[in-house]
């Protein structure tokens, strides 16, 4: 019988998701720990790779195993969470037909990347700080527009991969602006000064516009809220968060060794004005990987819905 897990990981401390000879990786990590508890190797097979550093936040993964499993799903999850270290979380698993496969049954993939325009000691580990000044969304946003339908994405691959085609349908790509929940639960969101009276606003000196940011990092599992606001408070005690934020979302069929990375490089390029928009397309038609942007880092990516 085969059985679907879903799970969220993070991927700082692996090589990725796929089994490399010498480093750590997400699907060695959940092979042991399924090993353990049913009391034989049990092979994984995952919806697809992610690279180093990069993180997932609904992955699915199948095994397959003789009948039903020794415990009940409940105690399954568990005791399988229990052995997985703080980094993995199956938060379910399904019995599923045999002919269902985890990677190639996968009808659609959908990938999150989060930079942030101002430093913030609570978002680097899941944001990337991209300070380049004036970045032009409305003219990112235009170039998203070419990615969509179905190209040949060779020129944002990494090079020496083994697929059959290059050939991916992108479904939806757009940036959009957000407030991380750290600066609303703390209310800096909303344009309002952190809680508490013990010194008067009006003894604080105004300060230099920059990041007003409590602790915190995330609410609601490994990803940022998609949340909206931001504003100036009272006596310039807390910034802006308005356009501080943003995040890069992007759906296709499938996706190819380092695409999303490539893909979110090229369009800051645009952003910075050094190409028009249409430079995508024109990559897209006729370009190579050494004529696309850099890979931006891979600390900030997230692989966050897959569809069946």
């Amino acid at each position: 019988m085969r059985y679907f897990l879903a799970l969220s990981y993070d991927g700082t401390e692996f090589c990725g998701w796929q089994i490399q000879p010498s480093s750590p990786s997400v699907q060695a990590c959940l092979e042991a720990a399924l090993s353990r508890l049913l009391g034989r190797p049990v092979p994984v097979t995952g919806a697809g790779r992610t690279d180093t550093g990069v993180h997932a936040f609904s992955y699915v993964a199948h095994f397959d195993w003789d009948g039903q499993l020794p415990f009940e799903a409940t105690d399954f999850i568990y005791k399988l969470n229990a052995i997985l270290p703080h980094s993995v979380a199956v938060f379910s698993v399904s019995p599923v037909a045999d002919d269902l496969h985890a990677r190639f049954s996968a009808k659609q993939r959908e990938y999150t990347y989060f930079i942030h325009r101002q430093k913030d000691p609570f978002a680097r580990q899941y944001s990337w700080l991209c300070g380049y000044p004036g970045l032009d969304f409305d003219a990112m946003n235009e170039a998203c527009r070419h990615l969509l339908g179905t190209h040949d994405f060779s020129c944002f691959e990494k090079t020496g991969g083994d697929n059959k085609t290059s050939v991916c349908t992108v479904t939806a790509a757009f940036w959009k602006p957000y407030t991380p929940s750290h600066l609303q639960v703390m209310g800096a969101a909303e344009g309002q000064t952190p809680p508490g009276d013990s010194i008067p606003l009006r003894s604080i000196p105004a300060p230099p516009i920059v990041s007003c940011v409590p602790s915190g990092l995330v609410s609601n599992g490994p990803l940022p809220l998609y949340l909206s606001g931001g504003g100036q408070a009272p006596g310039g005690v807390c910034p802006p968060a308005a356009h501080s934020y943003w995040f890069f979302r992007i759906s296709a069929d499938r996706f190819l060794r380092n695409m999303v990375r490539a893909t979110v490089g090229s369009l800051i390029e645009v952003g910075r004005g050094k190409h028009a928009p249409e430079w995508i397309a024109e990559l897209i038609a006729s370009g190579t990987r050494s004529d696309a942007g850099e890979s931006v880092p891979g600390h900030a990516l997230f692989l966050n819905k897959v569809t069946y």
